[in-house]
Formats: C-alpha cells, structure tokens, sequence
C-alpha cells in the first residue's frame, strides 16, 4: 500500500463486464434490447393502469408506482455502459459516480418499500377481507407511497456520503459497470472486516427491514390461506399474490445473494456479471410477470393498444 499515492481522486475508472473487444458489440446490443424491452413494458403497465377506470384498486396504484421505479432504476446504470461501450470511455467522474450512486439507492431503496406496500395490501385483502375497502383506503396508499419516497429520498445520499469520506489510491479501477456501494467501500483504505460490517449495517435499512415486513405479511398470508376449506378457494387466494412473491422473490433473491456473495467471494468481475440480474434482468421481467399472469393488465393493454391504433 506504500508505493501507491493515496488522494482525493477526481475520477474513476469502470471496467465494464467484458474486457475482450470482440464482446463489446453484442453487449451493446443485448443492453439496448434490455433496456427497451424495461423501458416499454414498464410505461405499458403505467398507461393501461392510468387508462382502466376498473384498474384504479390500490394493487394496481402500487404497481404503477413500482414500474415508475423500475423505469428509474434501470436508467441510473444502463444508458452510462451503452454510451461507455459506444465511445469505449470507461472514465466517469468523482461528481458522476456520487450522484449515480445516490440515484441507484434511491430507486433500489424504493422498490424495495413499494414490494413491502403490495405485501401490506395483499395482507390485508386475504387476512381482512371484509375491512380491506376501510383499511386500505386511497388516503393511505398515497400515505404510503409518500412515506416510501421519502425514507428513500432521506436514505439515498447515504452512500454517497460515506464514499466522500473515504480515501482511494489515484487510479482507482471499479470492476464493475456502474459505480456500486459495496465496491467502493471494498477499494478503500481501510480494513476490509471494517468494510463489511459498514455495508451490511447501510444495506439493512431498505433491504432487511422492509424484507422482514413482507415475510410477516406472507407468514399471516400463509396461515390464513390454510385455514381455507375449500381447495378452489385456497387457489383463488394464491393467485392474487402469486405474481407479487414472484417478484418480491426475484429482487431479494438474487440483489441478496450478490451482496452476500460479495463480502465472501474474490472476484469482483463475477459479482459484477451476476449484478446483472437484479439491475437489469429483474425490472425487465416484472411487467411480464404481472402481465401474463393477470387478466385484468392484459386486458387494459389490448385496450390500450386497440386506441391507440
């Protein structure tokens, strides 16, 4: 660590996931269809619901909000690699990587309390059936919608203000294709046990606690669905949370298991790649989950699409 100069840098250096030149095409161009295909499905979702008076239900409130983050939090990472790729610049600057930093929390912060306001909601409509038009009323789904922008909002300078106490060599290379938290608390001068210890402790505020509250939803959920007699019933109840734990299963799962994974693993390149899935892949397929499983979206869009032609 000696011969190296430790400063204040002004930039950063992100290395992408491929150095070989040969790949640099077709990433640009599976990262462009991915990022259309999310932009597309996320604004149909948006649309059919503001369009369909028989979708303005606080399930559908909520999702609209979620496609509204998902939209969000694909565009803080993916258009800086295509244009990396494109002008095969690599450099972004200290500023840059801070505001992209705060940017990828903000919105990783909110989908992660809007998953835990549709367990609230699907809560409720299994476990209360008879008060759920009381309890879940539009006065509090715009309660909660404010609280998770705010808690988010207040949350996602965070990370960017313990990076700006941090001290970095000159050249500092993230093996990564956008400027994430935990690498950077792993690139600098300080312990490493110190290290993970700070990222598990910032992670369990948008991660572990609104996690906690979406498995007390789905233990309740679970147990009143059991108690069901009849098989077509216990069906019927599944099925309008189905799509929601499919998601909710499909974030936490692998945006959990990449940080897990990079407290104990040696190769950052793999971390970076398999990133991939709960930055990229996971808000991509959240409007065909929610659309292929849900007649009620399916619908709306062919009317959508039929008025709109």
């Amino acid at each position: 660590m000696g011969t190296k100069n430790v400063t204040r840098v002004s930039e950063f250096l992100l290395m992408g996931l491929s150095d070989d030149p040969e790949l640099q095409p077709l990433l640009f161009s599976l990262f462009l269809s991915m990022y259309l295909v999310t932009m597309l499905g996320n604004l149909l979702i948006i649309m059919s619901i503001s369009s369909d008076f028989h979708l303005h239900t606080p399930m559908y409130f909520f999702l609209s909000y979620l496609s509204l983050a998902d939209i969000g939090f694909t565009s803080t990472t993916i258009p800086k690699m295509i244009v990396d790729i494109q002008t095969r610049s690599r450099v972004v600057s200290y500023v840059g990587c801070l505001t992209q930093m705060s940017f990828f929390t903000l919105f990783g912060c909110l989908d992660s309390l809007l998953l835990t306001a549709m367990a609230y909601d699907r809560f409720v409509a299994i476990c209360h059936p008879l008060h759920y038009p009381v309890i879940v009323n539009s006065r509090l789904c715009g309660l909660l919608v404010l609280i998770s922008f705010s808690i988010s909002l207040l949350y996602s300078p965070l990370h960017s203000l313990i990076v700006s106490q941090l001290t970095f060599f000159m050249d500092v290379e993230i093996p990564h294709f956008f400027c994430d938290p935990s690498q950077l608390f792993n690139l600098a001068c300080f312990e490493i046990p110190i290290n993970n210890i700070l990222m598990y402790f910032i992670a369990a505020i948008p991660g572990g606690v609104p996690l906690t509250g979406i498995l007390f939803s789905y233990t309740r959920i679970v147990s009143s669905i059991v108690r069901v007699p009849s098989t077509g019933g216990k069906y019927k109840a599944f099925a309008t949370c189905g799509s929601h734990l499919s998601v909710v299963c499909l974030f936490y799962g692998t945006g959990l298991g990449v940080y897990l994974s990079s407290a104990v693993s040696h190769s950052p390149r793999k971390d970076a790649v398999a990133s991939v899935m709960y930055s990229v892949v996971t808000p991509m397929l959240n409007p065909f989950i929610y659309s292929l499983r849900n007649r009620d979206i399916k619908r709306a869009m062919q009317k959508l699409l039929r008025r709109t032609v």
